[in-house]
């Protein structure tokens, strides 16, 4: 008994050696084999973000020869398996195709988040370009975008501020107060974990030192040339404490959450600036630039001051065997234009008579402008609407209304994109035309936003067949596709017709009373209620005119130098007048570059008022 307790005790200790032995062995290898790992194999394997030192022995020179040996041989394998599997994998336009829909649809969910998204190259937004550009991004690779969606989202989305940024770029004049702001977000990303540690006051009270400035600073610069001298300093200090902060361990989860929070407010931050300069924007485009107010008030001072006499030869102005050209305008400069350019290209000056129609606000300086800027031959009226005795209670100014509209186009929701219109319209004041001249059969009534670069004499020789309103239509938007036209009876496919260029026949207008069709249903459709004022004036202009409008020729006016910076050259060339109907207005800094010298060619820039004023459109 003893004997076999003996030997069943001894077999068991051997048992227990063994698995000693082989737990010794597990340990020591799961030391050795990562050790391995750390100090040979990582050679062979290259991370894109660490830069390899090049070998200095001979040893380690013939290593490296052979994994690259190595590497060949496998790079070849892959070639092989691949071309096996060729007729498994899509063709190249397929993955550019799905590429394409992936990258537009990683963009509209980028826009819908509220993350940044790459910038598109400014294309032609014209709808006879059809070409499309193609987008490089940071990873090397291109998507195929179309160039007139991406130009059209941006005009209707924010008006023509973004073809007007990139046509007047300028350097950026702000890159050392960005770089502030980011070390200041990175800073303030870093210091809550720093100043969980106890061991580092003295870094937690520099981060907050170097913070605490760089905000006081930030608080009074905009642009680099606000920052103090000695900026420079503390842009090493900061980014000396930033690069200390970065080498301590720290809890990862903590500088994420601060990075989203500001990257929260600096959404919001980037939404409100946008907002803010398309405001901007459009504040500029409907204010009177300082320079022409100027030009206003010191023509009016000078009008009292020299004791004008009025020369107006009145026999001429009711005349209607003469040619009579209607203005209604509140601008100085655009009024003379107008009719420096009319007259410019007359053939007999002499029988041209130009009533412009302004506010008592501007009724002085325009006559003055006009008494030291005489017109050849022409014969000029400016008259003072609100003094005028008009039985119409509605004596104030108003100038042609533009009516912005936008609406898509295209067969499919793949192709669709936002087209924009800028229709000019008559305002108020233009029913009023046929009481003020009731001695005039005939008038031409030309918007202060016009170049005429013709003769516009055969106009009067025009036959009409009975009709009131000589314009040329814009077909390319349709009665059916205004929302705001609901009552009434109209054809839907019916043109447009525009005010810009327009020949009235004033007889036939008080014989088919007009004006009071107008009136009648402005008043109808106000008292229907939810509609504004604009929207009423439209479609009781389009209901007032209906039928009763005779189409010109398309070259008599070619509209769209206010908004459509592409329209063909030829075009301009061969047209009678430019409409430059939109918001960039040729006398606005906002206007487009290369329409401006269509209009600045007929301004009288001798005057001296004009530099007085420092009038430089």
């Amino acid at each position: 008994m003893k004997g076999g307790g003996g030997i069943v005790g001894g077999g068991g200790k051997r048992r227990w050696k063994v698995l000693v032995i082989g737990v010794l062995v597990l340990v020591i290898l799961s030391m050795l084999v990562p050790l391995a790992f750390l100090l040979g194999l990582h050679n062979t394997f290259h991370s894109p973000g660490i830069v390899t030192v090049q070998p200095s022995s001979p040893f380690e020179r013939s290593r490296i020869n052979a994994t690259k040996h190595s590497q060949t041989d496998l790079s070849e394998r892959v070639d092989q398996v691949l071309q096996k599997i060729n007729p498994v994998l899509p063709k190249k336009t397929e993955i550019t195709e799905g590429y394409r829909d992936m990258n537009r649809t990683s963009i509209s969910d980028s826009k819908n988040r509220g993350l940044p998204v790459s910038p598109a190259v400014v294309a032609n937004p014209s709808p006879a370009n059809k070409t499309k550009t193609e987008v490089s991004h940071k990873g090397g690779q291109g998507a195929i975008v179309n160039a007139d969606e991406t130009q059209r989202t941006c005009q209707v989305k924010y008006g023509s501020y973004c073809l007007w940024r990139e046509e007047n770029k300028e350097p950026m004049k702000d890159a050392k107060v960005k770089h502030m702001k980011d070390l200041l977000f990175v800073a303030r990303a870093y210091y809550p974990s720093i100043a969980k540690m106890p061991s580092q006051s003295q870094l937690t009270r520099d981060m907050k030192q170097n913070i605490q400035e760089f905000e006081r600073v930030l608080i009074v610069s905009s642009a680099d040339d606000d920052l103090p001298p000695q900026v420079d300093k503390k842009f090493e200090k900061m980014e000396a404490v930033i690069s200390k902060a970065k080498s301590f361990p720290v809890d990862c989860n903590n500088v994420d959450k601060k990075l989203r929070q500001i990257l929260d407010l600096t959404e919001d931050e980037a939404s409100f600036h946008m907002k803010q300069s398309v405001f901007l924007y459009q504040l500029a485009v409907h204010t009177m630039p300082k320079s022409l107010h100027c030009l206003s008030m010191r023509l009016t001072v000078e009008y009292f001051k020299s004791g004008s006499v009025d020369t107006e030869d009145s026999e001429k102005f009711s005349d209607p065997s003469l040619l009579h050209f209607v203005i209604i305008s509140d601008n100085i400069l655009a009024s003379s234009v107008v009719i420096n350019s009319t007259v410019l290209h007359a053939r007999e000056s002499r029988n041209f008579v130009f009533h412009v129609l302004t506010s008592e606000q501007n009724y002085f300086a325009m006559k003055q402008w006009f008494i030291r800027n005489p017109c050849k031959q022409a014969a000029i009226q400016v008259l003072n609407i609100e003094k005028l005795e008009l039985d119409s209670s509605d004596r104030t100014l108003s100038l042609p209304t533009e009516f912005r509209v936008s609406f898509l186009s295209g067969d499919n929701l793949a192709s669709q994109g936002n087209r924009t219109h800028y229709l000019s319209m008559f305002s108020q004041s233009h029913y009023l035309l046929p009481k003020i001249f009731h001695k005039l059969k005939k008038v031409v009534i030309l918007d202060h936003d016009v170049v005429v670069q013709r003769d516009l004499s055969p106009l009067w020789e025009l036959d009409m067949e009975g009709k009131v309103n000589g314009a040329v239509k814009e077909c390319s938007v349709r009665l059916g596709q205004l929302k705001s036209l609901k009552g009434g009876s109209f054809d839907a496919n019916a043109c447009l017709w525009m005010s810009g260029l327009n020949v009235i026949d004033l007889a036939r207008w008080r014989e088919l009373g007009v004006t009071e069709a107008y009136h009648k249903f402005y008043k109808q459709q106000m008292s229907g209620g939810g509609e504004s004022r604009e929207e009423v004036a439209l479609q009781a202009s389009l209901l007032a005119f209906q039928d009763k409008v005779y189409a010109l020729d398309d070259r008599w006016a070619v509209s769209g130098l206010g908004y459509d910076y592409y329209i063909n050259t030829q075009t301009i060339k061969n047209a009678a007048t430019l409409h430059y109907n939109g918001n960039m207005k040729p006398w606005l800094e906002l206007g487009i570059p290369q329409y401006k010298d269509f209009w600045r060619n007929h301004l009288n820039r001798e005057d001296r008022f004009l530099s007085d004023c420092n009038v430089n459109p």
